[in-house]
């Protein structure tokens, strides 16, 4: 097991503004401990979400039973089903009733990376286990049976970690949101520059990403 902390972020952590969050889950540690195994990534990508007013976000319309969960307490895990074949895995902010939430978008394999490539069906460079929410997803057996959990239990959380000296936040537009017109532009999608577990910039982007 590699020398990482193991307790879990505060609720405090979570209890902020989206955006906030995104940058500072950069270098963190997310936790599954699946049957017997205990999987560990460390986050290199993610896109905030910011509310009802952000065309991007699943609250844009208000309240639903999908996206219960957003309303709730932060600190929760937020897991949908999209495109028919994956499921994407986010973290409420906010105190309840303000729906922001962190879609987690990659991940660096540090523990568990052969249980990663059976849950995955893959082999070769772990680079490629969890560069995207998809994949992350099936890494570390994440489904909708977990939306709704509390972060700060035994199943799923996200320990603590750091940038190295070496590595920057970078920022993009997100990806995949180009349906939410001025709001697709959003520089709201953070990540660790030249990170190779990183996924990929947005195809529309044609620009250097900014710090």
């Amino acid at each position: 097991m590699t020398r990482i902390s193991q307790a879990a972020l505060p609720r405090r952590f979570y209890a902020r503004r989206a955006d906030e969050v995104a940058r500072e889950l950069l270098g963190c540690v997310l936790l599954r401990r699946y049957r017997r195994s205990l999987l560990a990534g460390r986050i290199v990508e993610t896109e905030a979400y910011v509310g009802e007013e952000d065309q991007a976000c699943h609250a844009r319309s208000g309240r639903t039973k999908r996206n219960a969960v957003m309303y709730g307490p932060p600190g929760h895990a937020y897991v949908y089903f999209i495109y028919g074949m994956y499921d994407m895995l986010n973290v409420v902010c906010q105190p309840a009733g303000k729906p922001e939430a962190v879609l987690l978008r990659a991940l660096e394999p540090l523990d568990g990376v052969e249980t990663m490539r059976r849950l995955r069906g893959v082999a070769g460079h772990p680079k490629r286990l969890a560069d995207g929410p998809g994949k992350l997803c099936r890494a570390l057996a994440v489904t909708r049976r977990q939306n709704g959990i509390d972060l700060l239990g035994e199943q799923l959380w996200i320990a603590s970690g750091a940038l190295a000296a070496s590595e920057s936040v970078q920022r993009s537009a997100r990806i995949g949101v180009d349906y939410a017109g001025v709001d697709a532009a959003r520089l709201l999608r953070f990540f660790i520059g030249g990170n190779e577990h990183v996924s990929r910039l947005p195809a529309s982007r044609r620009r250097r990403p900014q710090r």
